[in-house]
């Protein structure tokens, strides 16, 4: 079935595909132009970068102080500096996180559109979509680690397609390299070396060269893990990758605990009993959960048993930093949390997992809602980084809301139904059989969406910047499954017409 297979790899290289292909280079002019237009007229009307009250500054002040950890990965801090070293402003590094965002789609789109030929109409909704995706002017106008890790994310998932269909050491390597940034920038990069096994496995590499490049990239996420451990072992006592997970669970355990009735609360170990009886007297005097169902208000609200417990415990040891304070809690936070998720593991799909999945499937804008959560100044640590001439950030909108995303959430939700909907109409029409490539395409762009969720809903928080890269790829493989639909419906019909002719 010609209409279903993939241009050979002999035919033409990737460049030659690119540049040598008539309606390919002008595609890239186009893009090229519009994304430079685009750009242009966003920043007339957001002068200033946007910035997430609190996120933003821990990045900023990690910078600053040149740290190897902090709350938040360290990775984006660590590109801060490297940004800063070539250009103060801020235009210059929301300019460079922009164009990498669209350099990375367009990567992935002409590397699908290179393995796998899908109808121009669909080439041309899906490179619309990505070029003129607002999404990607605010999240790359933002001070955070959003639009870096969806970039490197999108780089990282056509790097695993030409690891299965045209792999070589320099594809190898890159895939390493891009793996390892990702993995310092966003912890959901954890289950990024997951899914690149199952990427390997489907390449035609041979046994020793597939053990060898997935090596690679596992040692240097290794290295990474195995130094920050090193550094909070200094810091706190303790071996730990990350604090971070140790008060998401303890966060997400208040969630589940609060719905117990106080008649079937059982008493809990020694260690907890402190932190239970302040948790207990919270929920008394707090009927209604903070922040809605599955957010993360337990975890960063001082005046939250959380918070209260953590600084009676360090209220002698006047020395210790409030980044210390907040590491020392983690390996206690973790096994809180994971005690009451495993005593109460209904409570905890019913009232987290459950909640949290409804917004994975349509996430809340969070952030994203209002330029600079509606507030006209920035703190100092910006003003100075950037070298602003005084506090005041504003923009040229006549409100402060960022009216142009507020229909994604309904979109994403489409879209993930859609995405459903087409791979359960291709496993039922068997649709492995008319392409090996498709078919490989599809199984790891499915494997992505289900790791992703399964991360998202079961330990983290959702919101549409963390679900930029799985929406986006739900997006692009819910048309390319449309496209293959109809190719599917035509090749049937051709074919009981032939039947029909020759009987």
């Amino acid at each position: 079935m010609n209409s279903f297979q993939h241009a050979p790899a002999s035919e033409q290289t990737f460049a030659q595909f690119l540049l040598h292909n008539r309606r390919n280079r002008i595609i890239l002019y186009m893009a090229a132009a519009a994304i430079i237009i685009q750009f242009a007229v966003f920043k007339y009307l957001y002068p200033f970068a946007n910035y997430i009250h609190g996120d933003s500054f821990a990045y900023l002040d990690a910078a600053s102080q040149n740290l190897t950890i902090n709350t938040y990965p360290i990775g984006y801090s660590k590109f801060l500096r490297l940004v800063s070293v070539f250009a103060k402003p801020d235009l210059v590094l929301v300019s460079l996180q922009y164009l990498m965002i669209q350099c990375s789609t367009l990567f992935l789109l002409f590397t699908l559109f290179y393995f796998y030929r899908a109808g121009r109409v669909t080439q041309a909704v899906l490179l619309c979509f990505m070029v003129f995706n607002p999404l990607a002017l605010h999240l790359g106008n933002m001070v955070s680690s959003d639009g870096v890790f969806l970039a490197l994310s999108m780089t990282w998932f056509a790097l695993l397609l030409w690891i299965i269909f045209k792999p070589s050491n320099r594809i190898i390597c890159w895939h390493a390299i891009v793996l390892f940034a990702a993995f310092t920038v966003r912890y959901n990069a954890m289950i990024y070396p997951f899914i690149a096994l199952v990427a390997f496995a489907l390449s035609k590499l041979s046994l020793r060269k597939k053990a060898l490049g997935f090596g690679f990239g596992l040692l240097l996420c290794g290295c990474f893990v195995g130094l920050s451990m090193l550094q909070y072992k200094k810091l706190t006592g303790y071996w730990q990758y990350t604090p971070f997970s140790g008060w998401q669970l303890a966060n997400n355990a208040m969630y589940v605990y609060h719905e117990v009735d106080s008649a079937n609360r059982e008493p809990v170990p020694a260690k907890f009993r402190v932190l239970d009886s302040m948790i207990r007297n919270f929920y008394d005097n707090t009927p209604v959960l903070p922040g809605g169902e599955a957010s993360t208000a337990y975890m960063w609200t001082p005046w939250f048993p959380l918070g209260q417990y953590r600084d009676g415990l360090f209220a002698k040891d006047t020395s210790a930093t409030k980044f210390k304070k907040w590491a020392g809690m983690g390996p206690f936070y973790s096994s809180y949390g994971m005690y009451f998720i495993k005593k109460y593991p209904m409570h905890f799909l019913r009232y987290f997992a459950w909640p949290n999945s409804k917004k994975y499937l349509a996430p809340p804008l969070e952030f994203l809602e209002y330029y600079n959560m509606n507030h006209p100044t920035v703190r100092p640590t910006a003003v100075k980084w950037f070298g602003y001439t005084n506090n005041q950030v504003n923009t040229r909108m006549k409100s402060g809301k960022i009216w142009v995303l507020l229909p994604y959430p309904y979109l994403i939700s489409i879209t993930n139904l859609i995405m459903v909907l087409m791979l359960l109409a291709f496993l039922l029409l068997k649709g492995w059989q008319y392409s090996t490539t498709f078919n490989k395409s599809i199984l790891l762009a499915g494997f992505v969406w289900i790791a992703n969720a399964g991360f998202t809903i079961f330990s983290a928080s959702a919101a549409l910047r963390f679900q930029a890269f799985p929406a986006l790829l739900s997006a692009t493989f819910s048309l390319l499954l449309i496209d293959w639909m109809a190719r599917l419906v035509q090749h049937l019909k051709l074919q009981n017409q032939q039947q029909s002719l020759a009987i």
